[in-house]
C-alpha cells in the first residue's frame, strides 16, 4: 500500500491532454496516448483520447479487483476488453490505429512494475540511489533518428521493433516487468516522456528528479521541464509534450 500518491499533468499544446493518471491505494496507472502523425489514416472511428480512457478504465477495474494476476496479464486482459469495445467499424489491423504507452506500479509484498513504451518508472531507494526502468526499444530502431513515418509504422508492435498498447493484446507480453523489495524503496516516480526530457535531454539525474518529486511535488517537476524547453528548446520533435508526473510515497 502507498502512504500517499500525488500527481500533476499538463498538456503540451492547445490540443487535449492525451495522458491519463488513475490510482488506487496500492496501484498507479499512467498512460500516454500516441498522437497520430499528420495526415495519417488510423482506420479507426475513435480518437486517441477514447483509447486512453477505455484502456485506463479497464486497467483500473482489474487492479482494484485485486485478483493477483501478473501486471502483464492485467494489461493483456485490459487490451482485449478495449479491442472488443471498438466494434466492427474500425480497421484494427491498421498500424496507425490508436495506441498508448503504459506504466504500472503495484505495491503489495513487493513493489511490482510494468513499462510498455517510452514512459518510465523510477524508484527512490532507501540508500539514496535511484533505479529508473524504461522501455528503450523506440530509441533503438534501425538507422537511427530521425525515423521516417514508414519505418515507425513498420516497426510498431513487430518483432525487432517496439511495442505499445493498442489493438494487439499480445503486446502486453513484451512489457518490461519486475519487482523490488518494498523495504528497499521509499517512493516511486512514474513519468511520461514529456517529463523524462529532464533526464534524457537536459542533464538531470534521476536522483535529482525524484528528490524534487518527493520534496516539491509533481507540479514542480513539470514546471522545470517547461522552463528548460523555453530556454533551450527541444532536442527533437515537439517543443512541448503532454507531461505527467506521479509520486507514490511508501510507508517507512
Amino acid at each position: 500500500m502507498f502512504a500517499e500518491i500525488t500527481y500533476a499533468t499538463r498538456p503540451g499544446s492547445e490540443r487535449p491532454n492525451e495522458d491519463l493518471v488513475i490510482a488506487g491505494p496500492s496501484w498507479i496507472v499512467v498512460l500516454d496516448g500516441a498522437t497520430a502523425a499528420a495526415g495519417a489514416d488510423s482506420g479507426c472511428v475513435h480518437d486517441v483520447a477514447w483509447l486512453v480512457g477505455r484502456l485506463g478504465g479497464a486497467l483500473a477495474a482489474r487492479l482494484a479487483a485485486g485478483d493477483g494476476a501478473s501486471l502483464a496479464a492485467v494489461l493483456e486482459s485490459a487490451i482485449e476488453q478495449t479491442w472488443a469495445a471498438h466494434g466492427g467499424a474500425c480497421d484494427l489491423g491498421n498500424p496507425d490505429s490508436p495506441s498508448a504507452t503504459v506504466a504500472l506500479v503495484r505495491a503489495r509484498a513487493g513493489v511490482e512494475y510494468l513499462v510498455l513504451g517510452d514512459s518510465t518508472v523510477a524508484f527512490a531507494r532507501a540508500d539514496g540511489t535511484a533505479l529508473a526502468v524504461s522501455d528503450d526499444r523506440l530509441e533503438r530502431l534501425p538507422g537511427g533518428r530521425p525515423y521516417s513515418l514508414e519505418l515507425v509504422r513498420r516497426m510498431r508492435n513487430a518483432p525487432g521493433g517496439f511495442w505499445v498498447a493498442g489493438a494487439r493484446p499480445e503486446a502486453a507480453r513484451q512489457s518490461v516487468t519486475g519487482e523490488l523489495d518494498a523495504r528497499e524503496v521509499r517512493g516511486v516516480g512514474v513519468c511520461t516522456d514529456g517529463v523524462t526530457r529532464l533526464c534524457d535531454w537536459y542533464g538531470w539525474s534521476w536522483e535529482c528528479l525524484l528528490d524534487v518529486l518527493a520534496g516539491r511535488g509533481p507540479e514542480a517537476v513539470i514546471g522545470a521541464v517547461r522552463e528548460l524547453e523555453a530556454a533551450r528548446g527541444p532536442a527533437r520533435g515537439k517543443r512541448h509534450d503532454d507531461a505527467t508526473a506521479v509520486w507514490g510515497r511508501l510507508p517507512p
